[in-house]
């Protein structure tokens, strides 16, 4: 019976690799028709790649988190971060439409059946876009439980005021789930709670109270500060119960993480790809580059890092996917991932040595943007020090 069993277990394993290498290939093949050069001109453009969005969106890629019954694949983070993975892998930047499947999740696992209904299947099908978190503002930052945003009931409806920033692809978005308080944090018997979250309609918002400003950044990650001035939603317009959307968010974060580690690991191994195969190829003194251990040494230890950091991805999105606490192998997935593909892009750009800061050799691009994910969406500091009190049990450090 155990042999029987564990076979089982084996032939159910097999099924779902042959499935992930199915939708990796399938991402690759569609990834391929987006080369270097267009991102390349992205960058430089500043521009968003709305083909490129629309075609993920087309082929599915966009919606596996959605189920079934509302018009999306059914399946899993681990699928999920498997198609994020190759996008960073192709040399794309995943940061235009990655919003499209954690956001979703808030919707799906706190929204009303009515709420799920209508904005599900027009997102599976492209109908609508969700792209974007509004929590972050200037004066709180990471302290989210403090921010300053206000949600006033007045009748059928919300007014909102306040201030957000770094909320990346608004211009580009339909929708946006917004954060705000709804009753005064001193009247809280928790910090995390009196706060609310919203579906922002944004089409209908711009101009009617929402203002949007865009941030000259270091990347192309179309991120804008946004002033709300009494802008008017519907009450039903609430998502999840009223004081609890800290929640609603938090739920949302995890699956975030697990994906920007995936990201990471894809960009991890792209520059991994781009320093082995330029080593081998390029020859100085009459030999090539990659004979030598001061090299060779530093690639194979970070294609190290970066198989150690896509184990922990994997870890997290299968606790994900099973309903089970992952909060702490989110943070470290997110964490390992991030910095192993940074240490693969610093020697990626060593390898290259001045060719690397050539736009036509891509790197520097891709290095810019990998340098991002130590700082957002969760800083560094901020998961160790969610390790130290959580896991391990110490004294609150903040």
């Amino acid at each position: 019976m155990e042999s029987e069993s564990q076979d089982r277990n084996r032939a159910a394993q097999d099924d779902n690799q042959s499935d992930l290498d199915a939708i990796r290939s399938a991402v690759r093949s569609l990834c391929a028709r987006y080369n270097e050069e267009y991102w390349l001109q992205m960058d430089r453009e500043q521009g968003y790649p709305a083909d490129f969005v629309d075609e993920l969106t087309r082929a599915g890629f966009l919606s596996v988190l959605i189920p079934a019954q509302y018009g999306g694949s059914g399946l899993g983070l681990l699928e999920a971060a498997a198609v994020m993975e190759e996008v960073c892998r192709s040399g794309a930047h995943a940061g235009v439409c990655h919003a499209q499947m954690y956001v979703m999740g808030s919707v799906l696992r706190h929204g009303s059946e009515q709420q799920k209904q209508y904005y599900l299947p027009k997102i599976a099908k492209g109908e609508l876009r969700l792209q974007s978190f509004g929590v972050t503002e200037p004066g709180t930052g990471s302290d989210t439980t403090q921010l300053t945003t206000t949600a006033r009931r007045d009748g059928d409806e919300f007014v909102i005021n306040g201030q957000k920033v770094w909320i990346s692809r608004i211009e580009h978005t339909d929708l946006m789930l917004l954060l705000a308080r709804t009753s005064p944090a001193a009247q809280q018997t928790s910090k995390s709670r009196g706060l609310s979250t919203f579906i922002i309609d944004v089409r209908q918002a711009i101009g009617n109270g929402l203002t949007i400003h865009p941030i000259e950044s270091m990347i192309n990650h179309h991120s804008c500060e946004l002033f709300f001035d009494d802008l008017r939603i519907p009450a039903e317009n609430l998502l999840g119960e009223l004081d609890a959307g800290f929640k609603v968010i938090l739920d949302g974060m995890n699956a975030e993480r697990v994906l920007i580690g995936a990201e990471c690991v894809g960009d991890g191994r792209y520059f991994i790809d781009k320093a082995s195969q330029y080593a081998s190829n390029r020859e100085v003194f009459g030999r090539p580059i990659g004979k030598n251990q001061g090299v060779q040494f530093p690639i194979a230890r970070a294609y190290t890092q970066v198989e150690a950091a896509a184990l922990m991805v994997e870890k997290a999105a299968k606790r994900f996917d099973a309903n089970l606490p992952c909060g702490a192998e989110a943070n470290m997935a997110k964490m390992l991932a991030s910095e192993a593909s940074w240490q693969a892009a610093d020697v990626c750009m060593q390898t290259h040595g001045g060719f690397a800061f050539a736009k036509e050799y891509h790197i520097e691009r891709k290095f810019r943007e990998t340098r991002l994910y130590q700082i957002a969406p969760i800083s560094t500091n901020l998961v160790l020090s969610y390790i130290a009190e959580h896991v391990l049990d110490m004294p609150r450090s903040y």
